[in-house]
C-alpha cells in the first residue's frame, strides 16, 4: 500500500537555506563592507524564504522516457523562462522506470510513451494511488529502407515475417533482390517494446538482426546497406532513409506516415505520449501539465516532429499544380 512514502515525500520538501552565518564587521576595511556596516550593521545575512508550491512556483522532479526527454526538457526550459520561481528537474529513464518512480513517490510526474499497462493499473488500485493521465503528443513507428530499394509498400504481417525470420529475402516481399538485413533497436527501449507489441504481437524476434542504439544509428545503417530494413520514430522521418507506406493487413490500403494520417489514427503504428501525476502531488506538477497541453506547449510538440493532441490541428494540402516556394 503506497501511502507513507508519498506522505513522507511531500512533507520533506523544504526550500529554506540551512546554516546561514553572520557578517564579521569588526575590521571593515573595504568600502563595500563599510557601506554594509553603515546600512545594515552586523545583522544576520538575509535568507531566502521557502518557495511556495503553486501552479507556477515550487520544485518538482520529472522522470521522462528517453524518447520524450528532449521534448520535455524544452517544455521545462520554456516554462521556467515564463515562471522563474519554478524549478523542474527532468531525469531520463524508460517508461517502466518513470512509472515505478511515480508510484514510489521518487518523482512528481512520469512521462511515458505508452499507456499504463494492466499490471501497473492494478498496482495503483491495490496501493490506493490516485493518478491522472494526459495525452500530449502522438508519435508513429516508421519502417525505413535504403533509397535504392524498389519496395514502396509493406503490410504489418509482412514486417512481422521479416523479424520472425520467416521472410529472409527481398523477393518474398514483391520487390528487390538478395537477403534482408533487419535492424533492431535496444531490446529494453520503449520503441522496441512498442514494436514487439504492435508488430510481433508479443512474440519474440527470431531473425538474425543487426543492432543499433538509436533512431540515428538505424538510419545511418539503412543508408549504407541496400539490404537493410529498420524501424524509427516519427521524428526521424526526414533524416534521409526511405520511408515505406504500411497497411494493417495485407489487402488493406497502404498509408504513408504523414502528420494527418498519424493525427487521425489512420496510419497503423501510432502511439501516444502521456503525462501522469498523483492527484495529491504538488500543484506545480499540474501547472506544468497545463503548459505542456496549452497552445505554446503544443507548438513545441510540433517543432519536435510529433503530432499535437490537445489543440485543434488544421492540415493544408497544397495543389500539385502549384509550384513550391
Amino acid at each position: 500500500m503506497i501511502d507513507n512514502p508519498l506522505r513522507r515525500f511531500l512533507h520533506s520538501l523544504h526550500f529554506g537555506v540551512r546554516g546561514a552565518g553572520r557578517w564579521r564587521c569588526d575590521r571593515p576595511i573595504l568600502p563595500l563592507l563599510i557601506a554594509v556596516q553603515v546600512l545594515g550593521g552586523c545583522s544576520p545575512q538575509s535568507r531566502p524564504g521557502p518557495v511556495e508550491d503553486s501552479q507556477t512556483s515550487g520544485r518538482i522532479t520529472v522522470v521522462s522516457a528517453q524518447e520524450a526527454y528532449g521534448l520535455i526538457a524544452r517544455e521545462r526550459d520554456a516554462f521556467q523562462a515564463l515562471y522563474p520561481q519554478a524549478s523542474i528537474t527532468v531525469r531520463p529513464g524508460s517508461s517502466r522506470e518513470a512509472v515505478r518512480s511515480l508510484f514510489a513517490a521518487e518523482c512528481d510526474l512520469a512521462v511515458i510513451t505508452r499507456e499504463l499497462t494492466q499490471e501497473e493499473r492494478e498496482a495503483a488500485v491495490r496501493g490506493r494511488l490516485a493518478l491522472e493521465g494526459y495525452r500530449f503528443a502522438r508519435d508513429a513507428l516508421l519502417a525505413v529502407v535504403h533509397e535504392s530499394n524498389p519496395v514502396e509498400n509493406m503490410s504489418v504481417p509482412q514486417l512481422r515475417a521479416v523479424y520472425a525470420g520467416e521472410a529472409g529475402a527481398w523477393p518474398a516481399l514483391a520487390g528487390g533482390s538478395g537477403p534482408i538485413h533487419p535492424v533492431l533497436q535496444p531490446v529494453a527501449s520503449d520503441v522496441t517494446e512498442f514494436f514487439v507489441e504492435q508488430v510481433m504481437g508479443g512474440e519474440p524476434i527470431r531473425a538474425r538482426v543487426y543492432t543499433e542504439d538509436s533512431d540515428s544509428g538505424v538510419v545511418a545503417r539503412v543508408k549504407r546497406d541496400p539490404a537493410a530494413i529498420g524501424y524509427v520514430t516519427l521524428a526521424a522521418a526526414e533524416r534521409g532513409a526511405k520511408v515505406l507506406s504500411l497497411a494493417s493487413l495485407t489487402g488493406l490500403p497502404y498509408r504513408k506516415p504523414d502528420l494527418e494520417a498519424v493525427y487521425r489514427g489512420e496510419y497503423p503504428m501510432t502511439r501516444f505520449f502521456n503525462l501522469y501525476e498523483r492527484t495529491s502531488g504538488p500543484r506545480l506538477a499540474a501547472g506544468f501539465i497545463t503548459f505542456v497541453t496549452s497552445r505554446d506547449g503544443q507548438e513545441l510538440v510540433r517543432e519536435r516532429g510529433l503530432v499535437p493532441t490537445t489543440v485543434p490541428v488544421r492540415f493544408v494540402r497544397r495543389s500539385p499544380m502549384l509550384g513550391s516556394h
